[in-house]
This record gives structure tokens, C-alpha cells and sequence, in this order.
């Protein structure tokens, strides 16, 4: 289980007010062709160097925020959504000439169809650069380490990165960029800067089509900048890390589908900064990252990662014992779709015993998994097997069981249960969708009564004609 529970990590750069405006497409308009919204509603959160301390805290550590608002009701606001989160530190330096940086972005379904931008971008006053500098000095002490959060807004001058970046060496801190500046020379002595291909390109002017493209890119810009460290984040091509001296290493994209890539990058410094900040090398950190990365391009909106997310997929990824990585207790389950929820993500939930996996399985889970945002499968445990199908079965335990299901695209999350049906995990969960094969009735399914009064839909998928385990048996024996 990952515990960063001890670090605190400072995050100095440009903070913002997101707002998201989420709607159902009712049709078309008829003056221009653009969707027609109904079911509105309006969320706001931190964004930018704001959505880095979310992402910290939501994995379990404390940040520390320092940049620019101005003296304005988004202020106002975005402070309130500080305030909620005790594990943020607000730092942050008010201007009397600037307004808050918001961002406003009008989701139809799952499409994001405009932004629209209300920010000021001209460097901080001396005044201002000078208040934000005394308050990372002052935080400092008791820091693990420090995120420079750089959206080009103004707040991360070069004589601010400069004088942040010495006060965090002479502590021993170790400095981690996520970048918009096309001189990477500004980042001079951090340890390592996040830049993605495009920024990349951008500040070598050299191409970075291939891994190998990359490497010798950022090779270049390291040498020129007097960097230690950079981290290349390729999206749907994964991450390459290059150290200075020690070559090139990469990892795979592990995203299952992208929803929204909106505050990706965020997530992936938070991550690297506190797996890092934990005494793991970059290149643990940037596995970790690679994990958080495909979690977060799954949800809408500047969405974070919660650490019993982070940790399963760690799991599933690595390839760890079945019984270890693929099957999750009632809490942890608990949890993760408190999570998923959190970020409007629609549950499912099924339940079976699926002891040799055949078509008829894969199929329906498919049709299952296309019904909501995130499924969950629960199977009977090997006693309870015992009890529905006899002394005989189930053919492979629940272990192997659990390894196969949780190893198939359409599924999110596997759990187990001891008694006859999974109604105790059903109350527990309260899935938005519940889903059997259409050989039940909505009376026969346990929990649909539990479900519906919740406001949640039953719903009986369709079988392959012709599959089932048993069969497959009686064949083999035959």
C-alpha cells in the first residue's frame, strides 16, 4: 500500500479557479451547429498549481500552495475550496492589480466543447514576486520537496524560479518543473523538469516522433539547461526518462480509454514529485506517474487519483500474485467508488461465479462495462461455489478466478463474496447500474429492490446462446 502520509511538498506557480459546466446534449441549435444543453450543473475546483495540491492530497500527502490571486469574488471562492482540503496549506499572495485566473469549460456528455479563458498573463510585480518568495522560504523547512507549477500566467519569472530553486538546494530539497517556457535554461538546477513532446519540440526545436527522437532531444536541452533530469510525457506513447550520464528509460502508455486529458500533467507531477520525495529513484517515480497518468485520462474535468485507485492498478500492472493484486477487499471496493463517483463516473456492478471463462462471459461483460464508466465484478467465493454448483466445482479457485476477470479491458474492479448472493456488497456499494444475464427477472436479482430505491437502474443483459461452463465440462468429459 502506498503511504505518503509523511511528505509535504511545496507548489509554487500559477493557481486558478476551474469551473465546469456539465450538461446533457438535448439538441442541436438550430442558429449554429452546436448542442443545446438541459441537466445543467455548474462545479468548480483549483486548477493549475491548485490541481497539483488536489492531486497530492488526494494521494494521501500535505501540500503547500504559494502563488498569485487577485482581490476578487473567483478569490474568494477559490480559497473556500481550499479551505475544504485540510491537507493544503494556503499560501497564497494577493494582487490588487490582477484579476483570479478562471477557466471556464462547457462539457456536452463527455465532450468538451469550449473554454473560455478570463486571466491575466504580464509577470508579478516586485512586490508580489517578492511576498511569494518569502512565503517559500518560510515553508520550506519541513518540506520533502518542491513542484515549480508553471502555466505562463506570470507568476514563475525567471528571477523568481532562480531564487526558489536556490532556496530549496540549499535545503537539500529537490525541485521538480512541470514547464511552459520554451528556455528550459530559467529551470537551471532543478532535478528534474516534466516537459510533454510538444513542449519538447518546442524548446529544442528538434523532433520527437520516436523514443529515440525524444531521448536525444532532451539529451540536448539537458546539456544546454544544466538539468540533472527530464521526464518526457508522450501520451498515448507513454513516458521516456532521460538522466544525465545514465541514458534512457521508458514505460508504456497504460491508459485504458481517455475521457479528458485536462489536468493530466498535474497528476503526473504530484505523483513523481511524492513517489520521489519518498526515497524512490525517478525511474520507480515515473512508473508510479505512468500508473496515475492512465487513471486520470479516464474521468472528465481536472480530476485527481485516490491511493487505493493508484495502488490496484500498481497491482494489476506489475503483475503481482492473484489473490495480492487482482481481487480488493469490501473497504478498499468502498472506497474506490466513493472515488469514482467523486468525478461523476457512472458504477456497474455484476456478479457471477465465471469459473472457465468462455465467450458467453466476455460478451456479456462487454455489454455490461458499455452501460456505465466503471465496472465492478463480483465472484462467488470457492465455499459459495461449492453451495451453488456442487462438491466438483468451481474448477479453478477463486484466486486464478479473480486474476482472469480483473485481466479483461471491460473491467474496473474485482471483489469476492462468501455468502450466496452479493446483496451485503450490493448495499454496500449502491451501484448506479446493476446487471444479470437475462435469465433472471428484475424479482430474482438480489439487490434490485436495494438498487432502484437508490435511484439506480436493473438491468438484464442478453446471453451468447449456447455457452456456459457446465457445458464446457460435459464436453471435456465426454
Amino acid at each position: 500500500m502506498l503511504d505518503f502520509s509523511a511528505l509535504r511538498i511545496l507548489v509554487l506557480g500559477d493557481a486558478m479557479l476551474d469551473r465546469f459546466l456539465y450538461g446533457e446534449v438535448e439538441r442541436i441549435s438550430p442558429e449554429a451547429p452546436v448542442p443545446v444543453l438541459r441537466q445543467r450543473r455548474l462545479m468548480a475546483m483549483p486548477g493549475g498549481a491548485g490541481n497539483v495540491a488536489r492531486n497530492i492530497t488526494a494521494l494521501g500527502g500535505r501540500a503547500v500552495l504559494v502563488g498569485l490571486l487577485g482581490r476578487d469574488a473567483a478569490a474568494a471562492e477559490f480559497r473556500a475550496l481550499l479551505g475544504a482540503d485540510p491537507g493544503i496549506e494556503d499560501r497564497m499572495v494577493e494582487s490588487a492589480g490582477r484579476p483570479t485566473i478562471c477557466k471556464m469549460r462547457i462539457i456536452a456528455g463527455t465532450q468538451q466543447v469550449v473554454r473560455v479563458d478570463d486571466e491575466a498573463t504580464s509577470p508579478a510585480e516586485p512586490a508580489e514576486a517578492e511576498a511569494m518568495l518569502a512565503a517559500v522560504r518560510a515553508a520550506l523547512p519541513g518540506c520533502q520537496a518542491m513542484i515549480l507549477s508553471d502555466y505562463a500566467k506570470g507568476v514563475l519569472s525567471p528571477p523568481v524560479i532562480a531564487e526558489a530553486i536556490a532556496a530549496a538546494r540549499t535545503q537539500g530539497i529537490p525541485v521538480l518543473v512541470d514547464p511552459k517556457s520554451e528556455d528550459f535554461r530559467i529551470y537551471r538546477g532543478a532535478d528534474c523538469v516534466k516537459p510533454n513532446a510538444r513542449e519538447l519540440a518546442r524548446a529544442t526545436r528538434m523532433p520527437v516522433g520516436t523514443g529515440a527522437e525524444v531521448a536525444a532531444a532532451a539529451e540536448w536541452v539537458m546539456a544546454e539547461a544544466g538539468l540533472a533530469a527530464l521526464l518526457c510525457t508522450r501520451a498515448g506513447h507513454g513516458m521516456v526518462l532521460v538522466r544525465a550520464g545514465a541514458g534512457a528509460t521508458s514505460v508504456p502508455a497504460l491508459a485504458r480509454e481517455v475521457f479528458d486529458v485536462s489536468g493530466a500533467g498535474d497528476t503526473v507531477i504530484a505523483t513523481l514529485a511524492l513517489v520521489h520525495a519518498s526515497g524512490q529513484p525517478l525511474e520507480e517515480a515515473m512508473r508510479i506517474a505512468n500508473a496515475a497518468a492512465g487513471i486520470v485520462v479516464g474521468k472528465l474535468g481536472t480530476a485527481t487519483v485516490g491511493v487505493d485507485e493508484l495502488t490496484h492498478a500498481l497491482r494489476a500492472e506489475s503483475g503481482s500474485a492473484p489473490d495480492e493484486g487482482a481481487l480488493l477487499d469490501r473497504e478498499a471496493a468502498r472506497r474506490l467508488v466513493a472515488e469514482w463517483r467523486a468525478h461523476g463516473l457512472r458504477v456497474g456492478f455484476t456478479n457471477g461465479v465465471f469459473d472457465i471463462l468462455h465467450a458467453g462471459h466476455v460478451a456479456s461483460l462487454r455489454a455490461a462495462r458499455r452501460r456505465c464508466d466503471r465496472l465492478v465484478v463480483a465472484l462467488n467465493a470457492d465455499a459459495s461455489v461449492r453451495r451453488l454448483k456442487g462438491a466438483t466445482r468451481p474448477v479453478n479457485p477463486l484466486a486464478d478466478r479473480a486474476a482472469v476477470v480483473a485481466g479483461l479491458a471491460s473491467v474496473d474492479a474485482v471483489l469476492a463474496f462468501e455468502e450466496d448472493t452479493p446483496i451485503e456488497l450490493i448495499r454496500l456499494l449502491l451501484p448506479d447500474v446493476l446487471m444479470k444475464g437475462g435469465d433472471y427477472t428484475k424479482e430474482t436479482v438480489a439487490g434490485a429492490a436495494e438498487v432502484e430505491a437508490a435511484g439506480g437502474q436493473v438491468v438484464l443483459l442478453d446471453l451468447l446462446p449456447g455457452r456456459s461452463t457446465t457445458g464446457i465440462i460435459a464436453r471435456a468429459k465426454s
